[in-house]
């Protein structure tokens, strides 16, 4: 019997992870595998996750938020461990999941048999200055909304509460000046904010629209803000959620690229993924295929 990883964070969704640990470890066992759980606590040394990790597994499997799978792939990578990872969205948001066309929305065990059943597939992730991330680096307005909310808030509102936040950060926004040199763009002016997408959405909003995670670019999105009505003209064409999109608006700044620069000239808060991001100035690359993953058929 082949072994499987299983790494999840006790304090996402609600601790539906704890309520359904003994199904998913049936589930896996009647498929073949042994699971090996870690309770992720944050505090210890967390290397002890992957510490037993050989060629007898077959996969990780992380049940979390996107801060929770930034985390593991994060180690993953530093350890050079190169070992497919299937992914459980239990958190608020689980917009990587998304990416990987995996519904928050099924029950855990069912995700589980679609992870299970799914075709193990190489995939982008991005890495800026010595972190990685899997699904979006952010900088400006709105982007520590998740490092501010509270876990209980978000267990209890989901997404609402990102929502809630990001309203009360809309009354002291400012804007930033930063310089971003790409070899497919370049942007060197005032901005609300700027995000480099591997994914393509954010607090379940569809941001990024034409990103692709496995086509070796990340996508680089620029909110100017020239002025309040321009914004909230922007946003509400820019946000939509439905219809499709081919082309972003006015006020936005967009291109892709496999690598870029970023200076600013001011300190500013950084995001990769929910967890607070490194410090100005910033070297980000996408790791073309740096990341094998289980997704569905």
């Amino acid at each position: 019997m082949k072994k499987v990883k299983f790494i999840y964070n006790p304090s996402s969704g609600e601790n539906l992870i704890g309520e359904q640990l003994d199904r998913i470890i049936g589930l896996y066992q009647s498929r073949g595998y042994i699971l090996v759980p870690h309770r992720l606590d944050f505090l210890s040394d967390t290397a002890r996750a992957l510490a037993d990790i050989d060629r007898t597994y077959h996969h990780v499997l992380v049940a979390g938020g996107d801060g929770t799978v930034n985390y593991v792939v994060d180690l993953l990578k530093r350890e050079g461990m190169d070992i497919p990872l299937g992914v459980l969205p239990a958190g608020t948001a689980n917009d990587f999941a998304t990416a990987l066309g995996i519904s928050p929305r099924m029950e855990l065990v069912e995700t589980c048999e679609t992870i299970l059943d799914g075709n193990i597939t190489p995939i982008d992730i991005g890495k800026v200055n010595d972190r990685y991330f899997v699904n979006v680096f952010s900088c400006g307005l709105l982007t520590d909304i998740s490092q501010k909310t509270p876990t209980a808030m978000k267990n209890t509102f989901g997404r609402l509460a990102y929502y809630v936040g990001g309203l009360g950060e809309l009354t002291r926004y400012r804007k930033i000046h930063v310089s971003i040199e790409s070899d497919g763009g370049a942007y060197d002016g005032d901005c609300l904010m700027f995000l480099v997408f591997n994914g393509r959405t954010a607090g379940s909003l569809k941001i990024a629209y034409l990103s692709e995670i496995d086509d070796g670019l990340l996508d680089v999105i620029i909110i100017k803000g020239d002025s309040t009505i321009q914004t909230i003209q922007t946003l509400l064409h820019y946000l939509p959620l439905t219809g499709k999109h081919t082309q972003y608006p006015a006020g936005i700044e967009h291109f892709r690229c496999s690598r870029l620069t970023a200076t600013c000239t001011s300190e500013e808060t950084t995001d990769i993924d929910g967890q607070p991001g490194p410090g100005f100035p910033l070297d980000i690359e996408c790791d073309k295929g740096g990341l094998r993953v289980l997704i569905p058929r």
